[in-house]
C-alpha cells in the first residue's frame, strides 16, 4: 500500500515570527496518522524549521536547489547545503519555476539526479497550462515532463521520489481540478510509468496540487490514484493544513 504524503509549499512567504507560530501550531495540533507530513520552507528559514521540528514526525524540505554541487553560482543553493539543515525533500519543476524562471525539462532532470545522489527525496512537479488543457494536450505535456526525468535518471529512480500533478490553471487561482479530472491525469501518469515498470508505478506516491483546501481534500484524496497533496496557500494556516493532513489518513 502506498504511503500518503502531504507536503506544504510555503512559497515566498513567512517571517521568523509567523514561521514560529505556524510550526508551534503544527506541532501541537497534528496527530499521528498514516500520512507522511512535511513542510518546504524558503531557504532563510530552514535553520529555524530544523530547530523547531527536530524530534517530531514532521519532515522538512526546500522548494528548489541547484544542479551544481558548488562553485561560482551566485545566489544558488546546493544539495549539500540542504543536507546541512537536515532536509529530507526538495520540490523540483514547480510550474512557477518553469514559467517564471525558465527551467526546462533537462535542467529539472539534472536537479533530480543531484538530489537523489545526495540521498534526499525529490518531489517532481508536472502540470499543464489552461491553454494546453483546452487544446487537449494535457496528457502529452505531463508525460513529456515526467519522461524527461525518467529517461535521464532511469525508471528505478522513481522508487525514491514523489510525483506531484499540479495543473497550472488551478494554482493559487481558487480553481481546483475536479476529483474526476485529477484522477484521470494521475491514472494516466501511473499507466505511463507502468509501461516501463509496473511495480515502480504501483509503489509511487502521486500527489495533487492546485488550490487544495480542507473542504475539498477528502474528496480528492479518496480517488484511487491520488496519494496526498502538495499544498500551497492552505499550508500557511496551521488549522487548515492539519485538517488536510487528517483527510489524507
Amino acid at each position: 500500500m502506498r504511503t500518503p504524503v502531504v507536503a506544504g509549499n510555503w512559497k515566498m512567504n513567512g517571517t521568523k515570527a509567523t514561521v514560529a507560530t505556524l510550526l508551534q501550531g503544527l506541532k501541537h495540533g497534528l496527530q499521528p496518522g498514516r500520512a507522511n507530513v512535511l513542510v518546504c520552507a524558503p531557504f532563510p528559514y530552514l535553520s529555524q524549521v530544523a530547530d523547531e521540528l527536530s524530534g517530531t514526525a514532521i519532515q522538512w524540505g526546500a522548494q528548489n536547489v541547484s544542479e551544481h554541487p558548488s562553485g561560482a553560482y551566485t545566489g544558488e543553493v546546493s544539495v549539500g547545503m540542504l543536507e546541512d539543515f537536515g532536509c529530507s525533500h526538495v520540490i523540483l519543476g514547480h510550474s512557477e519555476r518553469r514559467a517564471l524562471y525558465g527551467e526546462q525539462d533537462d535542467v529539472i532532470a539534472e536537479k533530480f539526479c543531484a538530489v537523489q545522489a545526495a540521498g534526499l527525496t525529490p518531489i517532481l512537479c508536472v502540470g499543464e497550462t489552461l491553454e494546453q488543457r483546452e487544446a487537449g494536450a494535457t496528457m502529452s505535456v505531463v508525460e513529456q515532463q515526467l519522461m524527461a526525468v525518467v529517461n535521464r535518471a532511469g525508471i528505478t529512480a522513481m522508487t525514491k521520489a514523489v510525483l506531484a500533478y499540479e495543473p497550472v490553471w488551478a494554482i493559487g487561482t481558487g480553481k481546483t481540478a475536479s476529483p474526476e479530472q485529477a484522477q484521470e491525469v494521475h491514472q494516466a501518469l501511473r499507466a505511463r510509468l507502468a509501461r516501463e515498470d509496473g511495480a515502480v508505478a504501483d509503489s509511487l506516491s502521486i500527489l495533487y496540487g492546485g488550490s487544495v483546501k480542507a473542504s475539498n481534500a477528502a474528496e480528492l484524496f479518496a480517488c484511487p490514484d491520488i496519494d496526498g497533496g502538495l499544498i500551497g496557500g492552505a499550508s500557511l494556516d496551521a488549522e487548515e493544513f492539519i485538517a488536510i493532513c487528517q483527510a489524507a489518513g
